[in-house]
């Protein structure tokens, strides 16, 4: 198997395995180098790869049991008990940076929303209107102002995701 191969297989996936290390680690230091570990094992096993039926599914659950393993080490419970004593009730710098960031993101995107969708989606979400307000307002159905909801959110989450996706694609 060459490396573009092995990329082609693993790269999809990648983000995933980062954000379940996350979720199960807390660190995003210790979630990165976790991912980095599991990547390294399924390179050291390329070969192998082509005898699972689900790679994604088995280098979940490699990133499941190698998470765990590592909170059962006595290194990990260390970690643990620091990152449990201290608690910061403020937000902190970076993560106001990465809010504000996000909603400047989401004002871009709704900005080249189609109109209507601009519309539904200022009014429902923004200014709280209910549907049937809306759909008077607009003189539109119920069920196109729920569809052009749908289709707006949608819209907004997928580019949003993309936007804040984990490493390069």
């Amino acid at each position: 198997m060459t490396q573009a191969e092995f990329l082609n297989i693993v790269m999809p996936f990648k983000d995933k395995v980062f954000r379940l290390a996350k979720r199960l680690l807390v660190s995003k230091e210790e979630a990165e180098d976790a991912t980095q570990e599991i990547l390294l094992k399924l390179w050291n096993n390329k070969e192998k790869i082509e005898d699972y039926k689900n790679v994604e599914a088995f280098s979940m659950t490699m990133t499941k049991n190698f998470c765990l393993d590592k909170l059962k080490s006595k290194h990990a419970q260390n970690l643990k008990i620091v990152h449990s004593n201290y608690e910061d009730k403020r937000t902190s710098l970076q993560k106001q940076i990465e809010l504000n960031d996000s909603v400047d993101w989401v004002a871009k995107i709704i900005e080249n929303l189609p109109e209507q969708q601009k519309l539904v989606i200022q009014l429902r979400d923004i200014e709280q209107y209910d549907l049937e307000e809306i759909a008077k307002m607009l003189d539109m159905n119920n069920t196109a102002v729920r569809v052009a909801l749908s289709r707006a959110r949608k819209t907004i989450r997928e580019q949003l995701t993309n936007t804040h996706s984990y490493g390069t694609k």
